[in-house]
């Protein structure tokens, strides 16, 4: 389930938002839900944010010993659709 994140739609204003919504909250919900209208606490209009995408950075391409040793398993065209197992 992917986590999602939520803030107050008037977070300088303290009699339209809680101490919860106002800083911004996360929750897990499933990817088919719609997403939340309201704060689960004080009942006032919330936001879905956009956050940053957390991505594996690789510095170099893995070489044919680093796949082998990750448990590929590692195929070289010899012939028009024929591949041999290194």
């Amino acid at each position: 389930m992917p986590i999602y994140e939520y803030l107050s739609e008037n977070p300088e204003d303290p009699e339209r938002s809680c101490r919860v919504c106002r800083k911004g909250f996360e929750l897990r919900r499933p990817i088919d839900r719609p997403a939340l209208e309201q704060c689960p606490l004080c009942r006032q209009p919330v936001r879905k944010v956009i956050s940053k995408v957390n991505t594996p950075r690789i510095a170099k391409p893995l070489s044919v010993s680093d796949a082998k040793s990750a448990g590929f398993t590692i195929l070289e065209r010899r012939d028009q659709g024929v591949y041999e197992k290194l």
